[in-house]
């Protein structure tokens, strides 16, 4: 389907349709090898698109996953080949420990990567994906995303301890955005921030003089699935990766 050449750029992820309008201006855009023009429009499922000499990834090649991660598994999955040809993980772990990269299925290893990360001691819904528009758009803090945590800790939780995880308290420099919590049984309660801080929802605890003893990531933005069993993996379905990228205005 025939679509102007600003909005496939906004799809993409490559910039704004008002910047497109820019790049295209400057004859940085290239339908089929030929300078576009500002009106012009392709059809991405035919035709390729450049931006400045690179051309855009297409969509329909993306793959979507979803992982209920278990406690004590690394979210580490991502092997870099450096200048001088070395293969190096994004992060250093102990031989023997056990990572994401080691239970997705063996044809996906190296094809996707988790969007964000879950630290070692707590469980939950994680994404995998190869779009890195989508994995950006999700993890960037300027896009204040919603995610959910259900927490468990050592002793009844009051409502005045509520109340100052939701004020905040500073944090690495600066003070944790505005979240919300919601008791749900006397040691158990549901947070929702749109941040993701080193280990934030376990330090917020700890500084109302709470120890966190579970901690479980059950929505990222509007996607749940309280089906999907621990260590459970599967892909999304069509509608969910529709809804998915609609919530962060990429489709």
């Amino acid at each position: 389907m025939l679509q102007r050449l600003q909005k496939i750029l906004s799809q993409r992820g490559i910039s704004s349709r008002r910047k497109a309008e820019e790049y295209i201006v400057k004859g940085l855009v290239k339908v089929n090898g030929k300078v576009a023009s500002l009106g012009d429009k392709a059809d991405p499922a035919f035709d390729t698109v450049e931006v400045d000499g690179q051309v855009l990834e297409d969509r329909t090649q993306m793959l979507y996953f979803v992982m209920n991660k278990l406690v004590g598994v690394e979210t580490v999955n991502i092997e870099r080949t450096t200048a001088k040809g070395e293969q190096r993980r994004e992060k250093t772990v102990r031989p023997g420990t056990r990572t994401v990269r080691d239970m997705l299925p063996a044809e996906l290893r190296g094809k996707i990567f988790p969007v964000g990360r879950l630290d070692k001691d707590s469980s939950g819904l994680l994404l995998f994906t190869n779009d890195g528009v989508l994995a950006y758009r999700l993890t960037h803090p300027s896009f204040d995303h919603q995610k959910e945590y259900e927490v468990e800790t050592d002793r009844p939780i009051t409502p005045m301890v509520c109340r100052q995880v939701e004020e905040g308290f500073e944090m690495d420099g600066s003070k944790t955005k505005p979240l919300k919590c919601v008791k749900i049984a006397p040691t158990r309660a549901r947070v929702t921030l749109t941040e993701g801080k080193n280990r934030q929802v376990r330090r917020m605890f700890q500084q109302a003089g709470y120890t966190v003893k579970a901690l479980r990531r059950v929505r990222i933005m509007g996607f749940k699935d309280d089906a999907l069993p621990l260590g459970g993996f599967r892909a999304l379905t069509e509608e969910e990766k529709t809804g998915l990228l609609q919530s962060v205005g990429v489709q």
